[in-house]
């Protein structure tokens, strides 16, 4: 029932002359042929095959569709054209509604494309990426996960359970592609900044590989998002039978009652909790070897665990440790050159980071990195000027039952001078006058007006703010408030899309997006077309110095340090075609289809970002062919 390609070059002899060639797919003009195995009604059903009212007639009679649809044929473009005059209409009657009321509208009308035609879903998608990342993706999809029991519709990716232990070998084998290259798992356990939402949590592996889909053009039917629901610590889903939902179409005050899809039991722990996230790996790895797997929102003490467990055996990441370090790097290395330095003097840096979770202690751990490559002590511990803070100020070597994963950063008493064991984060920013204040707390805010005056008292010429906790109500100031008590000279980055900040006589305070939607594509992508066997450091550091360089001197110096999210396609084929050459020089490559390990190592640097330019799927109407 799923796509089968088959269609082959007919210019063999100019495919003979380069191994590029060899491997190109048909053009977006002539789409190849898809054979299909069923007929009728089955085919209008099937959101992967379905055209609606686009298709042609003789495809009509040939699937049995003739009398099933309307009989005007209507083109793809028209198609096209009609979804967005309906998504604008929306647009413009919910004007004065709640954000939160849109939001979710704007997502439900996108859904309701996307169970029905998946082909003119992602082509709106990548079209029209700018306005859309924020519905499908953070921060609409936070919200989303928060009301998934009652807006579940119809089954997308897999789940497996606590009650499925022993049985995950053969379950695998029930999801019908044969194939499948890109996967995202959650267990729920700590959904952005939202907690623990158990089953809820899907809708963050699907949002993630829909940005695969669009930004890195892994072909959407070779993706898979996976539930693993272990239970849930959230009161209100263990306790109530239902949990509620607010109705979209109605007054706020109504309120609709939905049943928990989930496991209603505490979470496992320990090596039960291990056992079963183990028997999945096995299980994913057994069908789909060469596949390239990402965790997602994993509660701090199994993001760690699971990837010091698996990283080394199979093609895995954590993108909330190391997507989010490489995106928080990219903008680092970008404020040293916004303020006229060397990129070396990131050494020198002074940076103050709030929230010790896996995604601020995962960024720390890749400036270190950083700064021991700088300073050509590679593998060593090297000294660095990096402050981390958690819910109870400064953490100290004087800290008891210190997480070991936070111990490498905390401070001794000689590097603390006039700071103590939990200073508040005043203090210790007026006292270390830091480069760059980092938050990924989760604690909506705690940039107070206070804090944000401090660091115009900052060493640096052109301090940074990275205020980078999603979703939107979580960061922990507004660019607004940034730009109006730490001064117009700032450079600015959140997790959330905000606007631009009007700072009067035609200067602009530029909002930085660091989003980690520009790394995680390129890093899946280039890890799969490299056919690497695991995800080294060096292909993440490739990344993140890949984006840092992407920006000109003259936008970083006028604080831009990230792209449009409209460039998310070249951007993703530069950050891509990094990390597959950090694969090749790392010995780790094994090649991807007919492209060997000698002829990625042959190819220039141009060369590559083609080879995974020409291997990005692209949304088009294919013919259908069927097939008993």
């Amino acid at each position: 029932m799923w796509r089968k390609n088959i269609a082959r070059s007919a210019a063999s002899a100019a495919a003979a002359a380069s191994t590029l060639q060899t491997s190109r797919w048909f053009s977006t003009a002539i789409p190849g042929p898809c054979i299909v195995h069923k007929r009728g009604a089955d085919i209008l059903h099937d959101p992967w095959f379905n055209k609606d009212t686009g298709f042609p007639l003789t495809e009509r009679d040939r699937l049995g569709l003739r009398g099933l649809l309307p009989p005007r044929v209507i083109s793809f473009e028209h198609q096209y054209a009609r979804f967005m005059e309906s998504y604008r209409s929306l647009e413009k009657n919910t004007v004065g509604q709640p954000d939160s009321s849109v939001s979710l509208s704007k997502w439900r009308i996108l859904n309701r494309l996307h169970d029905r035609n998946e082909t003119l879903y992602y082509r709106v998608l990548i079209d029209n990426i700018k306005d859309f990342a924020p519905i499908i993706y953070t921060p609409t999809v936070g919200l989303v996960c928060q009301n998934y029991s009652g807006l579940f519709r119809r089954p997308r990716g897999m789940y497996f359970s606590a009650k499925d232990k022993g049985e995950m070998m053969s379950m695998i084998y029930n999801w019908p592609a044969h194939q499948v290259d890109m996967i995202v798992i959650t267990d729920g356990s700590r959904i952005l900044g939202l907690g623990d939402l158990g089953v809820q949590g899907i809708g963050i592996a699907i949002g993630k590989l829909d940005m695969y889909v669009a930004a890195a053009g892994i072909n959407p039917q070779r993706i898979l998002p996976i539930m693993l629901d272990v239970g849930t610590n959230n009161q209100r889903l263990l306790e109530d039978r239902l949990c509620a939902m607010m109705r979209i179409d109605d007054d706020k005050k109504d309120r609709k009652k939905f049943q928990h899809l989930g496991l209603r039991q505490p979470r496992l722990e320990g090596e039960e909790y291990l056992s079963v996230v183990d028997e999945l790996m096995e299980a994913i790895f057994t069908r789909w070897p060469k596949a390239v797997v990402q965790f997602e929102d994993f509660q701090m003490k199994w993001a760690f665990e699971t990837l010091q467990r698996y990283r080394k055996k199979f093609c895995m990441f954590n993108d909330d440790i190391q997507g989010t370090a490489g995106v928080a790097l990219a903008g680092l290395l970008g404020t040293v050159r916004a303020q006229g330095r060397p990129l070396t003097d990131f050494v020198n840096q002074k940076i103050v980071v709030v929230g010790a979770g896996s995604a601020g202690i995962g960024v720390l751990n890749m400036a270190a990195q950083a700064v021991s490559r700088m300073a050509g002590n590679i593998g060593a511990s090297t000294n660095h000027q990096f402050y981390l803070l958690d819910k109870d100020g400064l953490i100290t070597k004087e800290r008891k039952n210190i997480d070991p994963a936070a111990a490498p950063f905390a401070k001794g008493p000689g590097e603390i001078e006039g700071l103590r064991e939990g200073a508040s984060l005043l203090e210790v920013v007026k006292k270390v006058k830091p480069h760059v204040l980092l938050g990924l707390s989760g604690v909506g805010g705690v940039f107070d007006e206070e804090v944000l005056k401090a660091m115009r008292e900052s060493d640096s010429t052109k301090p940074a703010i990275f205020a980078m906790s999603n979703p939107t109500m979580n960061a922990e100031c507004t660019p607004a408030d940034a730009f109006k008590h730490a001064g117009e000279n700032i450079v600015f980055a959140s997790g959330s899309p905000f606007a631009n900040v009007d700072l009067g006589n035609g200067k602009v305070g530029h909002v930085n997006q660091a989003n980690n939607m520009y790394l995680f594509p390129g890093i899946g992508l280039g890890t799969l077309l490299s056919g690497a066997r695991f995800i080294s450091d060096g292909m993440l550091q490739a990344a993140s110095e890949c984006l840092a360089s992407y920006m000109s001197d003259e936008e970083t110096q006028n604080g831009i340090l990230y792209p449009s999210v409209n460039s998310i396609r070249h951007i993703t084929a530069k950050v891509g075609a990094a990390v597959l050459r950090a694969a090749v020089a790392e010995k780790l490559a094994e090649g991807h289809g007919e492209v060997g390990p000698k002829e990625l190592e042959h190819m220039s640097e141009e060369e590559t970002v083609e080879y995974i330019t020409r291997n990005m799927w692209f949304p088009v109407y294919s013919p259908l062919v069927h097939e008993k």
